[in-house]
């Protein structure tokens, strides 16, 4: 049983599809043209999707970007040239790997700020449990106070028998 679970897995796995969302409609006739822009595709984010590239995505706007891309390289634009403009329509947002540069800090040095933060708290609460005080023993009850406690104890016996 555990075999055919196996080789079924395989078989999905085997056959299924990286992920290329381009349609047979957006292919361009020149394959050199058409590498370029499966290139510049892989390094631009989907703006519906936010984690895909439009090379990887299905969504209406990922599909315009690709068309654009083709446009923009059939005109002559160079890789570059291509990015700096959907950089300036879409801003840093647009690419996978934004670049690093002041407006990006934050993006880039922000995850390791918050494992600091998170260390740095985690710290001060280990070392607050540590230093909170010991509760002691009580001190040795007093004769009074000992005979008030069996009193109390033997009139509670007393009353469940």
């Amino acid at each position: 049983m555990s075999l055919r679970i196996l080789a079924s897995l395989c078989a999905v796995f085997m056959f299924a599809s990286t992920g290329h969302a381009v349609q047979p409609n957006e292919v361009l006739k020149d394959p050199a043209l058409e590498a370029r822009a499966r290139e510049l595709s892989k390094d631009i984010r989907c703006l519906v999707c936010q984690n895909q590239s439009i090379d990887d995505s299905n969504a209406d706007l990922a599909r315009d970007l690709r068309v654009l891309v083709r446009q923009r390289l059939t005109q002559g634009d160079s890789n570059d040239q291509v990015m700096d403009y959907l950089v300036k329509r879409y801003g840093d947002f647009v690419l996978l790997s934004p670049p690093m540069k002041a407006s990006t800090y934050l993006l880039w040095y922000g995850p390791i700020g918050i494992f600091i933060l998170g260390a740095f708290g985690l710290i001060m609460f280990f070392r607050g449990r540590r230093a909170a005080p010991v509760i002691r023993a009580a001190a040795a009850l007093s004769e009074d106070e000992q005979k008030r406690i069996e009193a109390l104890l033997g009139s509670k016996n007393d009353d469940d028998r």
